[in-house]
């Protein structure tokens, strides 16, 4: 059925935006992209890098739209839009989108959290967002909606009724964090690792660490932040706090805040005991990985931080699954488990989904790794620190780009399985070595477009072998 709730009536439109609109318009969601517009959203015509949204803006209102936002007079007049009653006119969308943001942001009384990290925070938002479930509505960012259109996108999408909104907040340069936590102002900060991702763009783990602190330096003077006790850069998250903050650090010693004990991980899940300031309670997870234990502590943190008993949220957790490109696991043709990791990567996320393959029975372990991307010049260095876990582990290795050739080199000949210059060609060397019982991992930046190695993986032998390059 179609969604009835009314997120924005006219008034509150030209409020947040000092735009001009005449029609009594009654927008019930907020988009940015036709293919997925439903009746009854507001499109705003973003500009883009490749793309400007105000060649669809005829497009839109014809699938359905209640009203389009839109600052281009001559796009504006080539669709006949002029006079129309639907249009918001507005002087640049991209700053009205971050208008709608800040104006539904002020208007909210719930509690807002927002949760950033070098690895793990699309999971943890997801995780997040199931574990509160049980206390009151949710409204969680979608997909990884977490840069300069995400977030305002989030907040302009945020039902004034919802308990909780939970945004999430990426990086890849310097200077990104401050005005993205600036329009969240949470009211909780969770990071849930410091790592080598984008190590090219910041040159150094301090540098990245400094970045992730601009989330704990918005918080509130009520307000809490969470990371894991062993983080790296401690001491320049703890500085960037401001005076009355909270930190609770997750983790395994006595002195944890959040603390984890009797932690067991299997190929069907993981189970410890958790200890908050709200409370304790037995975590189950059906999904396997220690990361993934690490990920719930640090949620059901955050639902502790709330002042809420964690216990609830824990039961929640019990059916939380990964989402396709981020751990899910399902079977491909030929009886051969497929551990999807194909969304993206970093050295610290590659290591703990080989943790994770490790942990399940198999007749081989097989991993097809792509580049991991925004490394610079501590790309080789990176790459080639993979090869102690694959080794650890005896892990059949597959690889693919200019960068994991170097890993693929530091390979002793037993694991080296087949490199290839991209994932397309990858496939046609990976798919007849497989074999009943493998089980497989695929794990790689979002640019070394691993997804099409898995495409191709689940086609017929013949038409994998074959495949155009352009595939």
């Amino acid at each position: 059925m179609p969604d009835t709730t009314i997120l924005w009536t006219r008034k509150d439109l030209q409020a947040a935006t000092g735009g001009q609109l005449a029609g009594d318009v009654k927008v019930h969601g907020v988009c940015i992209d036709t293919r997925i517009l439903k009746h009854g959203d507001l499109f705003i015509a973003l500009i883009g890098h490749n793309s400007d949204g105000h060649r669809y803006l005829r497009q839109a209102l014809e699938a359905g739209a209640s009203c389009v936002m839109a600052h281009d007079e001559a796009a504006i007049s080539t669709a006949g839009l002029t006079d129309d009653p639907r249009l918001l006119k507005v002087d640049d969308t991209m700053q009205g989108l971050e208008a709608l943001g800040r104006y539904r942001r002020a208007q909210f009384s719930g509690r807002v959290i927002a949760v950033t990290g070098s690895v793990g925070k699309t999971t943890t938002k997801n995780m997040l967002a199931t574990a509160l479930a049980p206390y009151g509505q949710v409204h969680a960012s979608v997909a990884s909606f977490n840069n300069h259109w995400g977030v305002p996108l989030t907040l302009a999408r945020l039902p004034e009724e919802a308990a909780f909104c939970i945004s999430e907040v990426g990086m890849n340069h310097p200077g990104e964090i401050a005005p993205l936590a600036a329009q969240i102002r949470p009211d909780i900060g969770l990071i849930t690792t410091i790592g080598s991702a984008h190590l090219g763009h910041m040159g150094s783990i301090d540098a990245i660490a400094d970045e992730k602190a601009a989330l704990f330096a918005a918080l509130p003077s009520s307000g809490t932040a969470l990371c894991p006790e062993a983080s790296q850069g401690l001491a320049r998250l703890k500085q960037a706090l401001p005076t009355g903050v909270s930190l609770w650090q997750a983790g395994v010693t006595t002195s944890a805040t959040i603390r984890i004990t009797d932690l067991t991980c299997t190929a069907d899940g993981s189970q410890f005991h958790l200890t908050t300031p709200r409370g304790d309670t037995d975590v189950r997870l059906a999904a396997p990985g220690p990361h993934l234990a690490r990920n719930a502590a640090l949620a059901l943190g955050a639902i502790a931080a709330l002042g809420l008993d964690p216990k609830a949220g824990a039961e929640a957790l019990r059916h939380f699954q990964p989402e396709a490109g981020r751990g899910q696991q399902r079977l491909l043709p030929g009886g051969i488990t497929l551990l999807d990791e194909s969304y993206n990567a970093s050295g610290p996320s590659i290591r703990a989904a080989l943790d994770t393959l490790a942990l399940m029975p198999a007749r081989r372990h097989l991993a097809a790794l792509g580049d991991i991307r925004e490394l610079g010049q501590f790309a080789e260095a990176e790459h080639r620190a993979l090869a102690e876990p694959l080794m650890k582990h005896d892990i059949l290795t597959f690889c693919c780009g200019p960068h994991m050739k170097s890993l693929y080199e530091a390979l002793p000949p037993s694991l080296q399985g087949g490199y290839a210059e991209n994932s397309v060609q990858l496939a046609s060397l990976l798919h007849p070595a497989l074999q009943k019982g493998d089980v497989l991992l695929v794990k790689g930046s979002l640019g070394s477009n691993m997804r099409a190695l898995i495409a191709l993986l689940e086609q017929p032998m013949s038409t994998t072998t074959h495949a155009p390059e352009s595939a």
